[in-house]
């Protein structure tokens, strides 16, 4: 039997949280004034995109305690701007990054579920957590938690949304006038839910809103992570461009799914991915070059690596050789908000040596082979094809795009790429569904078997 052609989902991102976006280009737009969130959702729909996903960034990064420029400061809440964006735009999802470290579960329950009522359905909430203890001085209890016990909290609060969206039933509100009663159920919105890290009860002030819960989408690499999400969220960031790798990881999720009692494709992997246009591949190769030399820059190069080294790197040269010194990850730390705290740092520049050597890498092209990110660079007809050989071959089930130009970068691709990929059947010409659920083909949660109870430790559902 035939396998059947997969439907491409395509989600749209806007950039300022990294050195990726060109603030500095002629044409770039403002990071936080609203016409370019507008700009670029009706874009996104305009391209039948399936939603609009907005990162987010707690803490102003930091090098040597002064704000650096070479990061987008000044990103606004993310609330606000998917409810005001839900009035601009008809059918695009609304998915928002938001950190289950730093926020309570009835609150931002609470806010999803509004937003999923003011948008008809098209609510989703991007999962993350942190162990940053340098973002967490920003909240109120410091906001530190150990790296092991992230997953832990993340996985309650997601329970206890869960807990607290399903305490409404579908049809809770009656609101019969000629009998003068409004609920059926006197007891809708009760909840009581217990954990290690959550102790809550009360009533949830919220309807069920049209999707039953927002859509959730969640990232994982390390076994835990990947557990987390395939056993609780609706689609995953997966981190694989390699089409080799990215099977792998895609066959893995599935079958973790399957173990915790969900269907195989209940879980929707989507990497994210840049594009660089041209009107041939050599234009585009050169065009693609001089975005990456814009990007990533003599001084940005240095504090990319300063990430690693932590050391001052300012003292050496951007085009020459690699510094001659060890990093010290034990010091006191120059980059603050985006370190690669996690890692081996020796073993990391053990690695980017011999790279260099067999390259004949400076440091500014050791620091744009590593930390440069455009997954697409061709003609439209070969970034369609490579878009869609990938996601028929089973590397991801689509991806979330975005561009190096705030907001307009999406133009070309939704102008020059999205016709090839409805031409191929592999894009809708049109939205079909009436939720963001519907659009993505997943399944309602009534009809969805809870798995997080497996994928994360034990707490107790009272209610």
């Amino acid at each position: 039997m035939s396998k059947p052609h997969k439907q491409i989902i395509l989600g749209a991102y806007l950039g300022g949280v990294n050195h990726h976006t060109l603030w500095s280009d002629p044409d770039a737009g403002s990071q936080i004034d609203f016409a370019s969130f507008r700009h670029l959702a009706q874009t996104a729909e305009r391209g039948r995109f399936d939603f609009f996903f907005l990162a987010e960034g707690l803490a102003l990064r930091e090098r040597l305690g002064l704000i650096f420029d070479q990061d987008i400061v000044g990103r606004p809440d993310t609330l606000p701007v998917l409810a005001a964006l839900a009035a601009v735009t008809e059918h695009l999802g609304l998915i928002g990054t938001i950190n289950a470290t730093f926020n309570e579960p009835y609150e931002l329950a609470r806010q999803l579920s509004s937003l999923d009522h003011l948008s008809g359905g098209r609510a989703g909430w991007n999962v993350v957590t942190s162990f940053d203890a340098f973002t967490g001085a920003n909240f109120r209890r410091g906001g530190f938690l150990h790296r092991d016990d992230r997953y832990t909290r993340a996985g309650e609060f997601l329970a206890a949304a869960r807990e607290l969206w399903d305490s409404w039933a579908a049809d809770a509100v009656a609101a019969d006038r000629e009998a003068g009663v409004f609920l059926r159920d006197a007891k809708a919105g009760e909840f009581a839910f217990t954990g290690e890290q959550f102790d809550i009860s009360g009533r949830f002030t919220t309807p069920r809103s049209p999707q039953g819960r927002p859509v959730i989408l969640q990232a994982g690499v390390s076994p835990q992570g990947r557990d987390f999400a395939a056993g609780g969220a609706d689609a995953i960031f997966s981190p694989y461009h390699r089409l080799d790798e990215a099977q792998e990881f895609y066959r893995d999720i599935r079958a973790r799914a399957v173990r915790l009692g969900r269907p195989a494709d209940a879980v929707k992997l989507l990497p994210h991915a840049s594009f660089v246009l041209g009107e041939s591949e050599a234009d585009a190769i050169e065009r693609h070059r001089d975005i990456t030399r814009r990007q990533i820059g003599g001084r940005t190069a240095q504090i990319l690596l300063e990430t690693v080294w932590n050391r001052d790197l300012s003292g050496y040269d951007p085009d020459g050789p690699l510094p001659d010194v060890d990093p010290d990850p034990e010091g006191p730390p120059v980059v603050r908000g985006r370190a690669r705290i996690a890692e081996d740092a020796h073993r990391r520049v053990a690695e980017w040596r011999r790279l260099a050597e067999d390259n004949s890498y400076s440091l500014r092209d050791l620091a744009i082979h590593v930390f440069g990110r455009t997954e697409f660079v061709g003609t439209p007809e070969q970034v369609a094809d490579r878009i869609d050989t990938f996601v028929q071959q089973d590397g991801s089930d689509g991806f979330i795009l975005g561009s190096h130009l705030t907001p307009t970068g999406l133009d070309e691709f939704v102008d020059k790429v999205v016709p090839l990929l409805q031409e191929r059947g592999s894009l809708r010409t049109d939205y079909t569904g009436a939720t963001l659920r519907d659009n993505l083909g997943l399944p309602y949660p009534d009809a969805q078997p809870d798995a997080l109870a497996d994928a994360r430790p034990d707490a107790t559902r009272v209610a």
